[in-house]
């Protein structure tokens, strides 16, 4: 089923789930308060320095959108704001920006903008870069959930003791793979060459997709090793032998996308093939809706966990 790109269709449902079947359809994000998230940053803002730290709250707003407007609204260049994360769009979040403002005092009021809110401002001494965030917090709720309830409470202890697969989400890779695709077409053309060249997105979700087939072929073995996965690029790996082995079996049929990431200049990282949630809580409503309340590291997907629980349907979207 994971043999090569030209075999497979790129979609993230089709991928296998470690703890069994889910325990019933849900409808999922069918409004944007069933899907909040709120960054969680592990440092104190310095107080002073060239940045502005500005938290905020949007609602129905991508990250690059507000980042473009914050530029606009405080005239600094697009490449002068800074941020930890991709946020959804269609969910309420709330995430923090750099402006970079040396020598410049501004008033938040000049930032304001139907588009988000501003909870908080501060000073910091350095720019937020991708990953510096510790992680996001989650609340979610799963609409017309019919599922048995001690089965589902069952399911939920046994994520928050073994965990789920870690794998990168559908985000990542665009509406039916799209990214996947034109990943594929970039690699054909030799022109998958990362940031600059207007390619990153591309490269990440290819990269994505490589760990995913090896967390995949794992699950299909019946195992979730607590252990790591490619992020594939060049260098030796870290990995014991038996992991390398498994890797090499798996990407045998995706040696161009191998030499496509390891040519863009990206260096071989590891991820974990187990996602751990943390404060993991649940509660019912009368109405079969289920909310979620959950913290995950930075990188890693609510939809991950969501998908070893409950078929998920969205309006307008296939099955996830």
């Amino acid at each position: 089923m994971l043999a090569s790109a030209d075999a497979y269709q790129f979609k993230f449902q089709h991928m296998p789930r470690a703890l069994g079947k889910p325990l019933g359809p849900a409808l999922f994000r069918s409004q944007l308060e069933d899907f909040q998230v709120d960054e969680i940053i592990d440092f104190q803002p310095s107080a002073e320095g060239e940045h502005l730290l500005v938290h905020v709250r949007k609602r129905d707003q991508n990250t690059r959108w507000v980042a473009g407007l914050l530029a606009k609204l405080a005239d600094i260049g697009r490449n002068d704001v800074g941020y930890c994360g991709m946020k959804d769009r269609f969910a309420v979040t709330t995430q923090w920006y750099s402006l970079h403002l040396p020598g410049r005092d501004l008033r938040v009021s000049q930032l304001q903008h139907d588009d988000f809110e501003i909870i908080a401002s501060h000073r910091h001494h350095k720019k937020l870069r991708r990953g510096m965030h510790q992680g996001n917090q989650f609340s979610i709720v799963l609409r017309d959930f019919k599922a048995d309830r001690a089965l589902v409470s069952e399911r939920l202890q046994q994520i928050e003791r073994e965990g789920v697969p870690n794998y990168f989400a559908e985000q990542r890779f665009g509406h039916n793979g799209a990214n996947l695709h034109e990943a594929q077409r970039l690699i054909d053309a030799d022109q998958l060459k990362g940031n600059r060249r207007g390619t990153g997105i591309y490269l990440s979700a290819a990269r994505s997709w490589l760990f995913n087939l090896v967390l995949a072929q794992y699950i299909e073995q019946g195992q979730l090793p607590d252990q790591t996965g490619p992020l594939w690029g060049r260098g030796r790996s870290n990995a014991d032998i038996d992991s390398v082995q498994t890797e090499n079996d798996v990407l045998a049929h995706w040696q161009s996308w191998c030499y496509a990431l390891e040519h863009a200049g990206l260096k071989q990282e590891r991820r974990n093939l187990v996602l751990k949630p943390q404060d993991l809580r649940a509660q019912w409503s009368d109405s079969d809706c289920l909310s979620l309340h959950f913290t995950l590291a930075s990188g890693c997907f609510a939809t991950a966990l969501l998908r070893e629980l409950a078929e998920l349907f969205r309006p307008e979207f296939e099955a996830l």
